[in-house]
């Protein structure tokens, strides 16, 4: 069970402070998501602007990390958390490397493609030694694709919102090991051949116990969800 965006339903997505709750409350994984900045330096944020989470405006390839790190990601949660900076995978992966959790670094390649961001994050990957827990995670195909021409050991996963026809074929000719969709398609023809492949499958966004059940029921290998304390509450 990967925490999404670290525990985002108590604390403010993506940022420190909710990595380290998840960790409490007893998530087996993060999933973060990271964008380029200007200066060419993976940076953890979902949206390609900053102005839903942070007291900022404008996007991130606009904004040197120095930059970016002067905004307050965390005012717009809750008091408790005003000052806290937009953090770096390089400053995640320095804060997970000795911590027992997995990872899932998603890569928002699908709306801004970021030249080079395929191999920044795998550098960084590489230098802290955390390729065999990490999963990477992307919609777009190309992303992918280059992932795979610069390791061939890693799991990648694609990223869907729909349902796939021949999706064996799909993920096989971009290099992806693994899909990742919404709960929604969890009764879809697409993961009765996954299941028949031995493709392994995860789901997003699962926050509701019946939800969790059903992916344990039909064994898919993780889930992705904000809350992660009540998912292992209610786990069977």
């Amino acid at each position: 069970m990967f925490a999404h965006r670290g525990a985002s339903q108590y604390a403010p997505e993506n940022t420190l402070p909710a990595f380290e709750l998840a960790e409490q409350l007893g998530a087996d994984g993060i999933e973060l998501d990271v964008q380029l900045t200007k200066d060419l330096i993976p940076v953890i944020i979902h949206d390609e602007n900053i102005r839903r989470t942070t007291n900022g405006t404008g996007f991130v390839q606009n904004y040197t990390l120095d930059e970016l790190q002067e905004f307050d990601a965390g005012y717009w949660f809750s008091k408790h958390y005003i000052h806290t900076p937009i953090m770096s995978l390089k400053e995640f992966l320095q804060w997970i490397q000795n911590r027992d959790l997995l990872i899932n670094v998603e890569l928002k390649t699908n709306v801004i493609e970021y030249p080079t961001i395929e191999k920044r994050v795998m550098d960084l990957i590489n230098e802290y030694n955390v390729i065999d827990r990490t999963i990477i995670s992307s919609y777009n195909p190309n992303t992918i694709k280059r992932l795979r021409d610069i390791n061939d050991d890693i799991e990648l996963a694609l990223l869907t919102n729909i349902q796939l026809g021949k999706v064996d074929e799909v993920l096989d000719d971009i290099g992806a090991n693994a899909l990742h969709f919404k709960s929604r398609l969890l009764s879809s023809k697409m993961v009765k051949l996954l299941f028949d492949k031995n493709i392994p499958y995860r789901v997003f966004t699962v926050n509701r116990v019946s939800t969790m059940k059903k992916c344990v029921t039909m064994e898919a290998d993780g889930i992705f969800s904000d809350v992660p304390d009540i998912m292992k509450k209610h786990k069977p």
